[in-house]
């Protein structure tokens, strides 16, 4: 598609670049960006619509096959997609016993739907790099848009607004939590006295306020960095010579199958490590 006519680093931006919706700060007329500078210049406001629309429908698809699944679950004659979803359910739970010792039931689900939905999203990474971005140009065309000028950015956790929107929504849980579960005094405590006690309060707000606030941080910078070097190395196959992109690319699919679903697995069991940080309680 694009490589055929773009240059090897046009072709790499082109990949990268966000279908981004906002307002032109120079019109005030919200319309589509036809440039990644007319993207950044449309601010924290505008949407990333490909981001937006991928995770939606492959959130949606989670809930629908899940759902479905549970309406027809039966003890009699399971069929093979609830046996595989039970192992599912079943993976999640003893993870959630091994890591989490508080009493929520809702956790369980939050792990879950994390591992889900994560590994759906990272799954759009072994899509070949052209073949969705193709679609949109097309319909781009369709509607008479230049395609050199349309963008689709096909995998949602390259964006780091998609990670850190998902961290920042742990974020709030493990506060709302925390407080819930040691009260407003005992969370403002464990901030101000640990790990050194009353006579260095400063120390204490320090070293604990770096340590929260690393928590959506450590989330969300490691799923983006990893699916984003994994991607950037899908693009520059795609720039190889064809003999050299299935030489080199199936190998590297394979292999990154592991990192897709190890991505998933560390964010999810990192939120059920955080929420079980939130449920203790000091007994002194």
């Amino acid at each position: 598609m694009a490589s055929e006519t773009l240059t090897s680093s046009e072709y790499i931006r082109h990949h990268l670049q966000n279908l981004t919706y906002g307002q032109n700060p120079n019109t005030g007329i919200w319309e589509f960006a036809s440039t990644s500078e007319a993207a950044k210049d449309m601010g924290f406001m505008a949407f990333h619509v490909d981001t937006l629309s991928v995770s939606f429908i492959l959130g949606a698809l989670f809930l629908t096959l899940f759902y479905r699944v549970g309406k027809r679950m039966t003890a009699d004659t399971p069929s093979g997609m609830q046996n595989f979803v039970e192992s599912i359910i079943d993976f999640i739970n003893e993870n959630v016993r091994g890591s989490f010792n508080g009493k929520n039931p809702m956790v369980a689900p939050l792990a879950l739907t994390v591992f889900i939905w994560i590994v759906l999203m990272n799954t759009m990474d072994l899509v070949p790099v052209d073949w969705l971005p193709y679609l949109a140009q097309q319909i781009g065309t369709f509607f008479g848009a230049d395609p050199h000028h349309v963008f689709f950015k096909v995998v949602p956790t390259t964006d780091p607004n998609a990670t850190f929107g998902m961290a920042l929504g742990i974020f709030i849980l493990i506060i709302f939590y925390s407080i819930k579960e040691k009260g407003a005094a005992g969370f403002g405590s464990e901030l101000a006295f640990h790990p050194f006690g009353k006579k260095m309060i400063i120390f204490n707000l320090f070293l604990e306020g770096v340590n929260l606030i690393a928590k959506p941080v450590s989330l969300s910078l490691r799923l983006f960095g990893n699916m984003y070097a994994g991607e950037m190395i899908f693009i520059l196959i795609a720039l190889l010579p064809f003999y050299l992109q299935w030489t080199l690319s199936l190998p590297w699919a394979i292999f990154h199958i592991l990192i897709v679903l190890l991505q998933a697995f560390i964010f999810m069991t990192l939120v059920i490590v955080y929420m079980d940080m939130a449920h203790q309680k000091d007994e002194h």
